[in-house]
């Protein structure tokens, strides 16, 4: 099975949860974690490569935390999964030179760069700000998981 690792797929979901916040909005690791069930763990380490690919920004302080490092629409399903993942190749003869000697001359190496560019191009035809506003259901989620979320704080500082 061809797959992408779950950090990737967590990584798209941070991704979402910063665009339905809007262009300009913020959000901490502690409330991405919490509003996307996503693993604290997690969510640090791929801070760090989404800001190196320019995708998120980090500002410090009391009202500091995660944004996104451009617009949503310049933001796209391929940029995520090249900076999380490395190349789209779905073999190492595809990027690597010289990774295998019958390179030059075989026909399977032809249609792994043909398959490997087409997904490539498709990925980066898909913006964030498209897929935030896909389907009516995303965004009633979103307001669902906040509520439940403020649900949950609320009862946990009542029962301190």
């Amino acid at each position: 099975m061809i797959r992408i690792a779950r950090q990737t797929d967590y990584a798209a979901r941070l991704l979402l949860h910063l665009v339905s916040l809007g262009e300009n909005a913020s959000a901490s690791i502690a409330e991405i974690s919490e509003q996307r069930l996503l693993p604290v763990p997690f969510v640090r380490r791929m801070v760090a490569t989404l800001v190196a690919a320019g995708i998120l920004k980090t500002t410090r302080g009391a009202k500091g935390g995660l944004k996104l490092g451009r617009p949503a629409a310049q933001i796209s399903l391929g940029d995520l999964v090249q900076a999380m993942e490395g190349p789209i190749a779905l073999n190492d003869c595809v990027h690597l030179p010289d990774s295998c000697p019958f390179q030059r001359d075989c026909p399977v190496q032809k249609a792994w760069v043909n398959v490997s560019a087409a997904l490539a191009q498709h990925l980066a035809s898909i913006r964030f700000d498209a897929l935030v506003s896909a389907t009516d259901g995303h965004a009633a989620a979103h307001v669902a998981l906040k509520i439940n979320s403020e649900n949950r704080s609320t009862k946990r500082r009542s029962h301190r």
